[in-house]
């Protein structure tokens, strides 16, 4: 019996079957994990989001030993795709003041409608959303293409995709949208002064490379090193026509 479970959801006023829901599975699992099952890594990392809480409060035991991490280190995911869609939600949500999102498409986002919508009731609120993503015609788009063993044509339709997906954003105030043509060693997703950090990796796409979930501690901290990055770019980076 998972009483931690149970304590949560009645905190959340959440019964199964709103969790079996968010998280697109069967009632029946979600019954079997309060028996004291213990669910699948992206299933417990959903759950904690779901719920606001750590995951290591719901199952001690499965958690991650996060003392063995570097100061500014939340958490590392093994590969992009581990991460539940609720996540990226619930990262982007979060946000009060800054969303910055640097990758050369971010296609499994503009493709996600809800965190569109989050993105625009965000800048609505007064967040600021920085978005900067690759120029198609760009050569770098070309070799990374190739690098990934996907093709140039390919990378750079992945590209044009997202752009047009995430088009109707360049009318909402707050939100801007930028064009890079730099050399990326890894994609950016901020909110505010948490990080996701995707590594990217010779001949591996990057939704099977690693991310970091980085906590923003201070301006000499590893978040800082990437916020520093991703300014140097916006900088240089040319404005998307509306």
């Amino acid at each position: 019996m998972n009483n931690n479970l149970r304590y949560a959801l009645a905190a959340a006023r959440l019964n199964p079957i709103d969790v079996a829901a968010a998280l697109a599975v069967d009632p029946k699992t979600v019954s079997r994990w309060l028996n004291g099952r213990t669910p699948y890594p992206r299933h417990r990392w959903a759950v904690a989001d779901l719920l606001n809480v750590d995951e290591a409060d719901l199952w001690p035991e499965a958690a991650p030993k996060r003392r063995a991490l570097a100061e500014g280190i939340h958490t590392i995911y093994p590969h992009r795709w581990a991460i539940p869609q609720t996540t990226w939600r619930t990262h982007f949500n979060s946000a009060m003041r800054q969303i910055d999102i640097l990758a050369y498409s971010a296609l499994f986002l503009a493709e996600d409608h809800a965190t569109l919508r989050i993105l625009t009731e965000r800048a609505k609120t007064g967040v600021n959303v920085c978005i900067l993503l690759g120029d198609p015609e760009a050569p770098e788009i070309a070799t990374r293409g190739a690098d990934e063993g996907i093709g140039a044509e390919v990378m750079a339709a992945r590209v044009k995709n997202a752009l047009t997906l995430y088009r109707p954003l360049l009318v909402v105030p707050g939100i801007e949208v930028r064009l890079h043509r730099t050399v990326l060693y890894n994609s950016l997703y901020r909110a505010d002064d948490q990080l996701l950090i995707n590594t990217h990796a010779y001949g591996t796409p990057a939704a099977n490379a690693p991310v970091m979930h980085l906590n923003r501690t201070d301006d000499q901290g590893l978040a800082s090193t990437y916020l520093t990055s991703f300014n140097r770019i916006w900088i240089s980076a040319q404005r998307c026509a509306k």
